[in-house]
């Protein structure tokens, strides 16, 4: 039903570009509406996993993240106190096409903005949707006092999705007690394309090379009981960040020593979605659907978000252009995406825990880790198989 189906995506995030780019390409006149004035998020670094890759292959990406991006050799999981390494997992003895990739946020989102605009996307810029109403003859966003109706809308607009609150009400988000910091260094010559998560008493260091070995990605979390707002843009003194992970080894203290102004921001927990999507009740033609973030947003402790919103964009896509009717295809859809979704973000809850141990707990797993690198490597690498093997491009051929 995709040929000549027009479509309005709300979001020029990674999902919101990937569903317009698949969308596209199976005939379909696609707009954006993105609030800001450029697209790109600065300083921020992300992972594709296999099952994300995938979807980029499909989309006609996959020489293009090769360029822009460095294939993932491993990680390491290290203690925290002295940064001796427990584990290595190594992402190719998995088998080919299992490696994951190391890329610039900004990288991602250009490399998905160009072959959508290449492919008659209309990206709008400076856009921004006030209000996402929804009647009974069509979803209508609001902008400047005025509101315009349109056949198909898709909700790419993150945690504060506009139109997931059209569509179920305000969620009610929760704080974690965790916050993160965000930064970008210098990157050492010799670093491995290899990511390490440094964890110790209520905190752990995640880092990885960026842009070929010149950046590097720097993330810390920490366990806090006090409220943080649920915000990327927020700075904080380095002072509090070296503070906060004064206890850790050399090699982490070497990196917090480079960071100079990061950003902080606090870790919520939103509900998935209860329903996805919606169809006008006296137009059944017109309808809206959520999609990423605002469907089920995780958090990043599996380095799953931007996968899952690549996923969601393919399939969405798939079942559009498969389905005589749009309430046949949004059913679909959220019948095939919201299981996985929703079995992602419990696991990424999960994970922060065991990366935040106390003792007594911490030398116990940390014994167990080590013992199962020695006797069985490849039990830890298996672990989210389940995840990274997936192959959502197979799902709706």
């Amino acid at each position: 039903m995709l040929i000549g189906e027009e479509i309005t995506v709300l979001g020029a995030g990674i999902g919101g570009l990937a569903a317009a780019l698949a969308m596209a390409r199976r005939g379909a006149t696609v707009e954006i509406i993105e609030q800001a004035a450029e697209l790109g998020d600065v300083g921020a670094g992300i992972q594709i996993s296999a099952n994300g890759a995938r979807v980029l292959e499909a989309l006609g990406l996959g020489a293009e993240l090769a360029v822009r991006g460095m294939l993932a050799r491993a990680v390491d999981l290290c203690d925290g106190d002295d940064g001796v390494r427990l584990a290595r997992i190594d992402l190719a003895a998995r088998g080919p096409g299992m490696e994951g990739w190391f890329l610039h946020r900004a990288d991602l989102i250009a490399m998905l903005a160009e072959a959508a605009r290449a492919a008659g996307v209309r990206v709008h810029l400076g856009r921004r949707v006030e209000e996402v109403r929804l009647s009974d003859t069509g979803a209508e966003l609001v902008a400047g006092g005025r509101a315009r109706r349109v056949r198909l809308l898709v909700g790419a607009d993150g945690i504060n999705s506009r139109l997931r609150v059209a569509i179920e009400g305000p969620s009610r988000p929760f704080f974690t007690g965790a916050i993160a910091w965000r930064a970008m260094i210098r990157c050492e010559s010799d670093a491995e394309p290899v990511a390490e998560v440094h964890t110790g008493r209520g905190r752990h260091v995640v880092s990885y090379p960026l842009r070929g070995g010149s950046l590097r990605n720097v993330v810390a979390v920490e366990t806090r009981t006090r409220w943080v707002e649920e915000s990327w843009s927020h700075r904080e003194d380095a002072l509090a960040l070296r503070a906060a992970f004064a206890d850790f080894g050399p090699r982490v203290q070497g990196w917090l020593r480079q960071i100079e102004d990061p950003w902080l921001w606090g870790l919520f927990r939103h509900p998935v979605a209860r329903n996805w999507g919606w169809i006008a009740p006296s137009a059944p033609g017109r309808g809206a659907v959520l999609l990423g973030d605002s469907a089920h947003p995780t958090l990043p402790f599996l380095a799953q978000g931007a996968n899952m919103a690549l996923e969601d964009g393919w399939v969405l896509a798939a079942l559009l252009a498969r389905h005589d009717t749009l309430a046949e295809a949004i059913a679909a859809y959220e019948r095939l995406r919201a299981p996985r979704c929703a079995r992602i973000v419990g696991e990424s809850t999960r994970a922060a825990g065991i990366y935040h141990l106390r003792d007594p707990w911490r030398g116990i797993v940390h014994g167990a880790i080590g013992v199962a690198n020695r006797v069985v490597p490849k039990l830890i690498a298996r672990r989210y198989d389940w995840i990274h093997r997936h192959d959502v491009t197979r799902d709706v051929l």
